[in-house]
């Protein structure tokens, strides 16, 4: 069963360059956006929104994405290879969906999704003994 709602229209995501195009069907709009304070999120410094696994689909650009991925290999960063903006990447926290990078979505300004929330990526549960 898909998590992606049909209804939902589709929204577009593009890196710096263009090279890389994502389409992409959020299933709660922006209202999921929020930042990480992970030692990698925050040197990124990106805010992402949640989009289920079958809500992202390359349209451009596939041989552009570069993956990074480190500790656990459970969070896979994808970015452009052109110009190195990070799309999207599939959450550790919840591996069923993505988180993609707010501010590249066309028509998103960082103002429009202020005040965002933090998530806590330095105590994140897989750490705990």
């Amino acid at each position: 069963m898909s998590s992606a709602r049909a209804d939902t229209p589709p929204r577009r995501l593009t890196c710096h360059c263009g090279a890389v195009e994502l389409e992409l069907r959020l299933s709660e709009g922006l209202s999921t956006a929020r930042r990480c304070n992970c030692s990698f999120c925050r040197r990124r410094g990106a805010v992402s929104v949640s989009v289920p696994l079958d809500g992202l689909k390359v349209v451009k650009g596939a041989e552009h994405l570069r993956l990074y991925a480190w500790g656990t290999h459970s969070a896979q960063h994808h970015f452009c290879a052109i110009c190195g903006i990070y799309t999207h990447h599939r959450r550790r926290s919840n591996p069923n969906e993505y988180g993609v990078n707010a501010y590249a979505l066309e028509g998103v300004l960082p103002a429009d999704l202020e005040p965002v929330a933090w998530s806590d990526g330095i105590n994140h549960v897989s750490d705990r003994k």
